[in-house]
């Protein structure tokens, strides 16, 4: 069994996502971010530093895992799926995996902050991480052209890279110029296990949360 510990962000969605194209067994546990519960000692103890999601396997003595690039390849491998075995695939999924976590996350999360929540508007800021954002879709983009998936195959690189793009027009970002990134988009949103991923926590509980949650609806 995986306990999963999340919230309504994008990258808790990665971890749902994948976890119900798996078909795997696993228990939610939505934090309150807005009272701070993924700051409590409890779950500190789970993950040293107190964001969403982590997960814990109940059948590997409780093995606790955090940051969602590293749950993903940690299910990715505990199941053997969605992760290729053949190496040179394998890295270019990892390649794409890590191009998410320290570009497109970090950028699109900034992008959102400046966009959407900073008290001041400060027109240098964003701009400078809505154009960078929009740069490295350009490149999602290009990588697309000719490809149903980003490594032909779908992967966790595709389940970690959706939640962040499909929120595109939360950053005020336009996609318009994009046509094979949409078409992704149209692709891994028709998916089952990508739908069902993408409502846990619920979507009356997404809603709720953004409204109360504000900045920390990003961590």
């Amino acid at each position: 069994m995986i306990k999963l510990y999340t919230a309504a962000t994008p990258n808790g969605h990665k971890v749902s996502v994948l976890l119900e194209e798996l078909g795997a067994s696993y228990e939610v546990h939505h934090l309150n971010l807005r009272e701070l519960e993924q700051k409590e000692d409890w779950f500190l103890a789970i993950n040293p530093n107190g964001r969403i999601p982590a997960i814990v396997d109940t059948d590997s003595n409780d093995f606790a895992v955090f940051e969602s690039g590293a749950i993903l390849i940690y299910l990715a491998e505990k199941f053997d799926m969605f992760l290729p075995s053949e190496p040179n695939k394998r890295s270019q999924v990892l390649q794409w995996l890590m191009f998410q976590m320290g570009g497109i996350g970090p950028m699109q999360g900034q992008a959102n902050v400046f966009f959407r929540y900073a008290p001041e508007k400060i027109p240098y800021a964003v701009e400078r991480y809505q154009s960078e954002t929009l740069r490295l879709y350009g490149v999602l983009n290009q990588q697309l052209e000719g490809r149903e998936y980003l490594v032909d195959e779908v992967s966790i690189a595709d389940f970690a890279t959706y939640p962040w793009v499909i929120a595109y027009a939360w950053a005020g970002l336009s996609i318009d110029e994009l046509p094979h990134l949409q078409r992704w988009l149209n692709t891994m949103t028709a998916r089952p296990g990508v739908k069902r991923g993408m409502n846990i926590p619920p979507r009356h509980a997404v809603a709720k949360e953004i409204e109360q949650v504000g900045r920390a609806i990003l961590v």
